[in-house]
């Protein structure tokens, strides 16, 4: 990874793991830590949020430069390569030293009880969902099989663009959120910028595989004034091919 571009991640709190992957613990491991306060994510789906890694094993490669993404824009990669990519098995490894270095200050303040703290060091679930995309890992089958091999539990969050990647999954995510961030195909463009050919054409693709699949599954809606809000019956439309267990706005 380039120097210049690392120094940015590091500034932001990111931890940076091999050549392309990123650890930083989610504001909601603080807040539970000190105040007792989850996630709604514990509520919904039983994440402890104290107990949750968040992460990516694509922290410079993404499909689409969403003008809503609160993420560092500087996206100049749409693809890993293979050969340069890290094992799945030294990503896993190191995410784990890399988050429990994040947390290990939280000892010191009197406000964080010592159990909750041990526990925060042995995650029990893995949000996969920090920056980038990261179904342009060419082993994420294989790191979730060690997640879970390992006791843990696994979220994906995907733009949706790479279908062929969770069609061809061999280990699923323990859910698997689509972000949807558009009705329609001219709004998705202005919106979403994406970064390759037949990008909106790739999103339906992969909301049509959503129910043949053996896991939880999410659309996520991110809807933002003046651009994609009061579209709720192509939402609709959209939503009711994908059939999934959850919608979240």
């Amino acid at each position: 990874m380039d120097e210049q571009l690392k120094r940015i991640f590091e500034k932001q709190g990111y931890t940076i793991v091999g050549n392309h992957s990123a650890v930083k613990y989610c504001h909601w491991v603080r807040k539970s830590l000190i105040f007792n306060i989850s996630c709604y994510k514990q509520t919904f789906y039983g994440i402890e949020s104290h107990r949750c890694l968040q992460m990516t094993p694509a922290v410079n490669q993404c499909t689409q430069k969403c003008l809503f993404c609160w993420r560092y824009q500087g996206f100049t990669e749409t693809k890993i390569d293979e050969k340069e990519a890290d094992s799945p098995e030294f990503i896993f490894e190191k995410m784990l030293e890399a988050h429990r270095q994040q947390v290990s200050g939280f000892k010191g303040d009197e406000r964080c009880d010592e159990k909750r703290w041990e526990e925060a060091r042995n995650p029990k679930h893995v949000a996969c969902s920090l920056t980038g995309e990261p179904t342009l890992y060419p082993f994420l089958s294989d790191f979730f099989e060690i997640c879970h091999r390992h006791g843990m539990t696994t979220f994906l969050v995907t733009n949706g663009t790479m279908p062929e990647v969770i069609e061809d999954m061999d280990t699923l995510p323990t859910q698997l959120y689509v972000s949807v961030c558009a009705p329609n195909e001219e709004i998705y463009k202005k919106l979403c910028c994406p970064m390759i050919k037949n990008g909106w054409e790739r999103v339906n693709r992969t909301l049509e595989i959503l129910p043949s699949l053996n896991t939880r599954t999410v659309i996520r809606h991110t809807l933002v004034d003046k651009w994609n809000l009061g579209y709720e019956k192509e939402y609709a439309k959209i939503d009711s091919k994908a059939e999934p267990w959850f919608i979240e706005p």
